[in-house]
């Protein structure tokens, strides 16, 4: 991680040629050993947006090079930062269609596990689906209502919202489920798991129940969220009135991690059928 002070917005240069050789083979190991498991897997939008940003360009990508793609595509573009930032910074770049990525790359013996979200996590697992008008809509939205969301104090509800959708989402894909979510598709090991183990709940996505819903950070998730598209995802939050549903819930107590409701759509190993109120198998 490069010791740089930020700006007000917490912005750094990128300063691309600060990463060495060894940091780009560790992207270069990640990018290779992600896009051989990911086909069948993950969301087609998710690999239409690496080859439209060519991202498979090798090494860490150059943020100019590969912010004259995106804003040509849905007028993103990718910022750097030093490492996480506060609330109310990071609600404001997704507001203003910025996506801050940290400026630095995890070392070669973590490359199963950063606490922190480096490069590629936030670029890889994040910056192909902004490619995609809805999803890029969506990620606006979800910046300028957690701006809101400040006002009512009501941040630990809708970070259960990226959570379960922009970091850990599961999209139904023809007569199938796959993953979406930056914390899945940046991760081998989650990557594999969220389909194929019949540990976790796979849920129908509804707002309240995510919303209700509480998150693990330091382990595979218990529950994923099912939605059926991205423009689904986009018109819930645009047309819904967050501040009274946050008035509605602060008296409501939070659903038990990997519990299931008996209105819960629930996801199974097998045939996918659609039958709203029952299992739905997968």
């Amino acid at each position: 991680m490069i010791n740089v002070a930020p700006s007000p917005d917490w912005t750094v240069p990128q300063d691309w040629e600060h990463f060495t050789a060894v940091d780009h083979g560790v992207w270069d190991h990640l990018f290779d050993r992600q896009t051989r498991l990911l086909p069948g897997r993950v969301a087609p939008e998710f690999l239409d947006g690496l080859k439209r940003l060519d991202l498979t360009r090798p090494g860490v990508p150059d943020f100019a090079r590969l912010n004259d793609e995106l804003m040509a595509l849905t007028g993103w573009q990718v910022v750097a930062v030093p490492g996480l930032v506060p609330d109310a910074v990071f609600f404001d770049h997704l507001a203003n269609r910025r996506f801050p990525a940290g400026n630095f790359i995890r070392k070669p013996d973590q490359l199963d596990y950063l606490q922190e979200p480096d490069v590629f996590h936030d670029v890889f697992g994040h910056v192909p689906l902004l490619a995609h008008p809805a999803f890029a809509d969506y990620m606006q939205a979800y910046g300028r209502g957690g701006l809101r969301a400040l006002e009512y104090n009501a941040i630990n509800r809708l970070s259960r919202l990226y959570w379960y959708t922009v970091e850990f989402g599961l999209i139904r894909s023809g007569d199938s489920l796959a993953i979406y979510g930056a914390g899945i598709v940046s991760s081998h090991g989650e990557t594999l798991f969220a389909l194929d183990s019949a540990s976790p709940n796979r849920i129908g996505w509804t707002l309240e129940r995510v919303l209700k819903t509480p998150y693990i950070i330091d382990d595979f998730q218990q529950n994923y969220f099912v939605i059926d598209s991205f423009d689904q995802l986009l018109k819930v939050t645009l047309e819904t009135d967050f501040g009274p549903l946050y008035q509605r819930l602060a008296g409501d107590r939070d659903i038990p991690i990997a519990a299931i409701l008996p209105a819960d759509m629930v996801f199974t190993r097998g045939d996918q059928s659609h039958v709203a109120g029952a299992r739905q198998p997968v």
